[in-house]
């Protein structure tokens, strides 16, 4: 087990404080200028131990970075290196955060993906969702054991292997959001290993309220997916009631980034949608999806309410 890592099934780390309840960080310039409900560490505070990967970070030439790694051990990852990024507590990205070995291209955000043991390698599988049936006829099911829910998606839209964790990482490969039971829009279309969208579920143990997580995850996603450098600007919704017919209630925010700096062909503004809720173990957990805006084909916001509409709690086993 990795210095800092606890045993499978872990999720708190015992040798840190919440990391909800950081303390800030001087007051400095920022073009995002919003108000932030949670509070950064300060830069080189507390970090994941780096240490080898089973495999190295696999390039993709365009604006992310792929690695993947095999452990069921949890580490905790402080975002410290990026300004505007509000380290969470409870969630995927703390899986595997030891394993980075490189750096990926500074010029874009880096997405990241880590693996269970027995899982395969990302691939079109709308059968990943087991026995459970799409509520909408014709998508796809994405579940999620971990987080206890289940949501649909359109048939152009891609369900990966439920062992699979993705999110986005810094300069040095240190993820800095994940999610876990995830599904990519459009893979590989602009570059190998990039997509144009993907979607998720994360934990938010350690918030305050619905309302705080769902506004925060849908900021820290926005700045991880689009805008790690913060060269554009940041509009995050204030949270509202969520509900729909399938029992989940909670929160929901938005947020979109707009006017980023473009050093590649595959760098995009973007947008953010999430829905913050108690699990059927009583545990709060953030859904997430984040597209690329302003492409052909780009994912309406119609479509992603949709998709909201269709997530569903599934009992633990």
């Amino acid at each position: 087990m990795w210095p800092g890592q606890q045993p499978p099934g872990g999720e708190q780390n015992p040798q840190g404080p919440n990391p909800y309840q950081q303390p800030g960080y001087p007051q400095q310039p920022n073009p995002y200028q919003q108000p932030n409900p949670y509070q950064q560490p300060p830069a080189g505070q507390w970090a994941a131990p780096a240490a080898p990967g089973p495999q190295p970070p696999q390039k993709s030439g365009g604006r992310r970075t792929t690695w993947i790694a095999v452990s069921a051990a949890l580490a905790v990852v402080a975002a410290a290196a990026v300004t505007g990024l509000v380290v969470l507590g409870d969630d995927e990205k703390k899986e595997d955060a030891a394993k980075s070995a490189s750096a990926p291209s500074a010029s874009a955000p880096a997405q990241t993906q880590t693996q269970s043991p027995g899982s395969a390698a990302p691939e079109d599988n709308p059968r990943a969702g087991g026995e459970i049936k799409p509520v909408i006829d014709g998508w796809k099911t994405v579940v999620n054991s971990k987080r206890h829910d289940a949501f649909d998606i359109p048939p152009d839209w891609t369900v990966n292997p439920p062992g699979l964790s993705t999110g986005f990482a810094d300069d040095k490969g240190q993820p800095l959001v994940t999610m876990s039971g995830t599904a990519y829009y459009k893979p590989d279309q602009c570059a190998k290993n990039d997509s144009r969208g993907g979607a998720g579920t994360k934990g938010a143990q350690g918030a305050k309220s619905m309302e705080e997580a769902a506004e925060t995850e849908a900021g820290n996603w926005a700045i991880a997916a689009f805008d790690r450098k913060q060269t554009g600007h940041l509009d995050t919704t204030k949270a509202t009631p969520f509900k729909n017919d399938h029992g989940i209630t909670g929160s929901t925010a938005s947020a979109k980034v707009t006017d980023v700096k473009k050093t590649d062909k595959c760098m995009t503004d973007g947008k953010t949608f999430t829905v913050t809720y108690k699990d059927t173990n009583g545990d709060l957990a953030t859904w997430v999806l984040y597209a690329d805006t302003g492409i052909d084909g780009e994912v309406s916001d119609d479509t992603v309410k949709k998709i909201m509409s269709t997530l569903r709690p599934l009992k633990s086993s």
